[in-house]
């Protein structure tokens, strides 16, 4: 089965959405939606996508779309996921989900009500490293973990949808949910401690954050994210007998494997790929064609448990969204 897939936007992740399908065998870039035809063509010209759309609604429309890629600006998730799931289209989401925990449990639930596939499009979820680090851990080659340290950040300037409320701006949405993944990932105690401090824009929104975790499990969790400087983006996962660095939590590449004394044992890489996103698509391919309604990758409970989690941090810095308030 070659599955189908619609692009709803147009921007720099539409355009990386294209081009990952562009390259598999078992997906495709099938239509494009915009909200003005004008935009959709010549998106779809330059991405030699078959069918361009005026609007999300033609999109969702039509009969021969498999999946539905929401890849708009996460405020704007909520209405067209919506319209996509009662017209029975399963759909994969950009992250963040939505706005916020109301908004995401509505969905979920209308998901679950209408028995139609939802899954969240959170990259790192699906890449091979997940797999290649759970089980270093698992076969004891740094111990046991006591410490999980991760940064996030890009130098984005003065961006709207970084600038306003309205588009859910700040860093935690945008990068900080990948900081949070990146313990749950390989971590699911629960978390009996959750403390953070942000530093804002005049818009009111976070633009560098830092967040603390303690597991149940006596993990510690030191995290950052920002949209404000050039970070490292390095993830490390210390344990009692050495520790693992991960080069770029947001797309690794490499695992390094320290024994104690911070002695070097390997480097692993990652497979080859096209852009990242490949796995995402070919796991929502595999999950329609096993009939499940989510992904195996990232569970319902885990996208809404992520989505409290920024809520509370939120509320703990002041941040908020007009949609905060609905």
């Amino acid at each position: 089965m070659k599955m189908r897939v619609g692009i709803i936007g147009t921007g720099w992740i539409a355009e990386k959405a294209a081009i990952t399908l562009n390259g598999l065998t078992d997906c495709e870039a099938y239509a494009v939606g915009s909200r003005t035809k004008e935009k959709a063509e010549a998106f779809g010209a330059k991405w030699d996508i078959p069918k361009a759309y005026g609007s999300y609604s033609a999109l969702i429309a039509d009969p021969d779309i498999d999946l539905v890629y929401v890849g708009t600006p996460h405020s704007h998730h909520f209405d067209v996921t919506r319209e996509a799931i009662l017209a029975g289209k399963p759909c994969l989401v950009e992250k963040a989900f939505m706005a916020n925990a109301r908004q995401t449990k509505e969905i979920l639930d209308l998901a679950r009500e209408r028995k139609v596939f939802l899954a969240e499009a959170i990259w790192t979820r699906y890449q091979p490293a997940v797999g290649i680090v759970r089980k270093l851990i698992s076969d004891g080659r740094i111990g046991q973990p006591r410490l999980v340290t991760a940064t996030l950040g890009y130098s984005m300037g003065e961006k709207l949808r970084i600038m306003r409320p309205d588009l859910c701006g700040g860093a935690l949405l945008d990068l900080g949910v990948y900081v949070l993944n990146f313990v749950r990932m390989f971590f699911d105690a629960d978390i009996v401690s959750m403390n953070g401090q942000c530093v804002k824009s005049d818009t009111g929104m976070d633009l560098t954050n830092t967040i603390t975790l303690i597991l149940q499990d006596g993990v510690l969790c030191n995290l950052q994210s920002s949209t404000a400087c050039v970070g490292d983006n390095i993830g490390v996962i210390a344990g009692t007998e050495g520790n693992l660095i991960i080069d770029n939590i947001n797309n690794p590449q490499t695992i390094t494997v320290n024994g104690p004394d911070r002695t070097y044992v390997e480097t692993i890489h990652v497979p080859q790929q096209i852009t990242g996103y490949e796995y995402e698509f070919m796991a929502c391919r595999q999950a329609l064609i096993d009939g499940l309604l989510e992904p195996r990758e990232m569970s319902h409970d885990e996208t809404f448990y992520i989505m409290q989690l920024m809520d509370e941090l939120r509320r703990k810095w002041d941040v908020r969204y007009p949609m905060d308030e609905e």
